[in-house]
């Protein structure tokens, strides 16, 4: 007879889950032999850790499409969950979390690892927490955890006791107080309302100056925002979740928006006289144009994200690439180019300006040399993954994406740690595909090391092994200290921000991996062709400079101000953070030359 736990993974199969990433521990006992009689179908993923468990199922979910599914057991597994479940919900991903409890005699009674699960996940998948308490109510808390992910794109969370695991199994009867459930979810297009279409086009026939924002809700319809973007002379700025949703190769595409952002992107918002924006719930109104100097339209599929952030004139309810179908037939063709062609030389100069930027000297390598030498290397499938703090900036900055590359980071939530966990989920999602994390090192010391023992574990199971983390060796948790620096005029506080030294290329040889370590900016382009090529994962410890400052194109003199006090008052790096400030900042008038010194 088959328990409780064995349907649990037979209904997973049914909806076509292929892997499970989890830590096992006696409060999923129960699942975890049906795991074993079922043959490993879906196959466990065991990471080192609960919260990598979560944040491969969001990457999973996030370069797949498809809801990821979490497995922790009671208590403490339970609460690791937490932080990458959030990373689900506040970047929108679909992930299913399963996980145990004690046995429902105990529940209530200060039993062994019992927390008050239904309370704890009731923010976090706040669309959906159930407890399976009798058998006959599984397939109906599963599927509904499976649909409502996958519709809102949510987090959700089904507790299962661990005595309930063991039930034997009987489904749901056609009686009173039972509620039977199916399989299958097809999701609607939603199509735009004719009237709001027609005033989202009057509104956009009237622009001079048009910037278009799309966000990762545009992601495929990339083909109908190049027609908007000919018929109205646009450019396009794109906000981070969105990075890859067009390629850094059209040339009117002005790159990343906000403080991580380009320059081309901050002075098209500036200068416009219309806005769309598609499919983004970009938060930092502050870098959008100012309250009475555009007229907007926004289109999301998400009526609950409508109308936010801008004062909107026209909300379209509706999927990006269906309301802009509707959209172009009504638009009419802007003979006049010469805002377009603005942005077009505005976006070349940027180009040459971060060219220049990357091949600055420092001491021994400029971070953003790693980035610049990967973006001209880079295979043209490639899914890249980039961890919160100084790696996020040259991600944002120097990374050029072409047309089928994808790649992701902690968006909202901006957490540190998920890079290379992001990594192993894509590499479940698409083994076929070359993946890429930038990680920091203080995010490679909190959860990447550990989770190179993942990678070494599984990547012989890959169709195409090439998985590279860059490590951005400065042996400083360099983000926040230069937050320190801008925002609060400190100087950097040693003991909170130096970090001890590690030496991740000999941990991941010892775990199996290529590796190389690079103290020589030249040779960072060689080592990309190695790793990139290279018949198993690789990583790449680069020993790169803290002084060199991510000063945003944007800088009011209010941070750069903030940074001179910090400076003046006794920062320890101050001389090389003077030194590399001035000759970076100089590539933006010195048009042509790059810093040889």
């Amino acid at each position: 007879m088959p328990t409780v736990a064995d349907h649990l993974l037979t209904r997973l199969r049914d909806w076509g889950v292929t892997q499970v990433f989890g830590y096992p521990g006696d409060g999923i006992n129960g699942i975890l032999g049906a795991f074993s009689r079922a043959d490993d179908q879906p196959r466990f993923i065991q990471s080192r850790h609960e919260e990598m468990s979560a944040f491969e199922a969001v990457g999973y979910a996030k370069f797949s499409g498809r809801p990821g599914i979490c497995l922790a057991t009671s208590g403490p597994g339970a609460i690791h969950l937490l932080n990458g479940l959030y990373d689900a919900k506040l970047d929108h991903v679909p992930v299913v979390a399963i996980v145990g409890q004690t046995n429902r005699s105990a529940i209530g009674g200060s039993y062994q690892q019992e927390v008050d699960l239904l309370s704890l996940f009731k923010d976090v998948a706040s669309d959906y927490v159930q407890m399976v308490t009798v058998p006959e109510q599984l397939p109906n808390v599963v599927d509904r955890a499976i649909r409502i992910a996958t519709a809102r794109r949510v987090p959700t969370a089904v507790i299962v006791p661990n005595d309930v695991q063991e039930l034997d199994y009987s489904p749901p009867t056609h009686d009173f107080k039972m509620v039977p459930s199916s399989l299958d979810i097809t999701m609607p297009q939603v199509s735009p309302d004719d009237a709001g279409v027609r005033r989202a086009a009057d509104l956009l026939n009237t622009g001079d100056r048009v910037a278009i924002l799309v966000g990762q809700g545009a992601r495929g319809a990339a083909a109908e925002i190049e027609e908007v973007v000919g018929l109205l002379g646009a450019g396009v700025a794109k906000a981070l979740l969105g990075k890859d949703v067009l390629s850094d190769e059209l040339p009117w595409v002005t790159g990343s928006i906000g403080l991580l952002g380009t320059r081309p992107s901050y002075e098209m918002m500036r200068e416009c006289d219309t806005l769309l924006t598609v499919g983004s719930n970009f938060p930092y109104s502050q870098f959008l144009p100012e309250l009475d100097q555009a007229r907007a339209v926004q289109i999301d599929v998400d009526p609950s994200f409508i109308g936010m952030r801008y004062p909107y004139e026209v909300n379209l309810v509706g999927d990006a690439a269906r309301t802009l179908q509707a959209l172009i037939p009504l638009l009419k063709h802007k003979p006049d180019r010469s805002w377009q062609d603005t942005i077009v030389g505005n976006v070349q100069r940027w180009w040459e300006v971060m060219d220049a930027e990357a091949r600055v000297s420092a001491d021994p390598v400029n971070p953003m040399r790693i980035f610049s030498e990967f973006s001209a290397l880079s295979p043209p499938d490639a899914m890249v993954t980039a961890d919160s703090g100084s790696a996020a900036n040259w991600y944002a900055r120097q990374v050029r994406f072409r047309a089928d590359m994808r790649g992701t980071l902690s968006g909202t939530l901006a957490t540190m740690g998920p890079a290379v966990p992001y990594a192993i989920g894509a590499k479940f999602a698409h083994p076929d595909r070359p993946a890429v994390a930038f990680e920091g090192d203080g995010a490679m010391q909190m959860n990447g090391l550990a989770e190179l023992i993942t990678i070494s574990r599984y990547w012989q199971g890959w169709s195409d092994p090439r998985l590279v983390v860059a490590v951005l060796h400065n042996n400083d948790l360099n983000q926040v200290t230069w937050e320190l620096r801008a925002m609060g005029g400190t100087p950097r506080f040693v003991e909170s921000q130096a970090l001890p030294d590690v030496d991740y290329a000999g941990f991941a040889a010892g775990c199996g991996l290529g590796a190389l370590s690079i103290t020589d900016p030249e040779d960072l382009a060689e080592a990309w062709r190695t790793a990139l090529s290279a018949d198993r994962p690789y990583v790449l410890d680069v020993r790169c400079d803290p002084d060199v400052p991510p000063i945003p194109p944007h800088s009011d003199l209010e941070q750069m101000t903030a940074t001179a006090k910090a400076l003046i008052k006794g920062d320890t790096s101050r001389w090389g953070v003077v030194r590399e400030g001035i000759r970076i900042k100089a590539q933006e008038f010195l048009p042509g030359r790059k810093d040889e010194s």
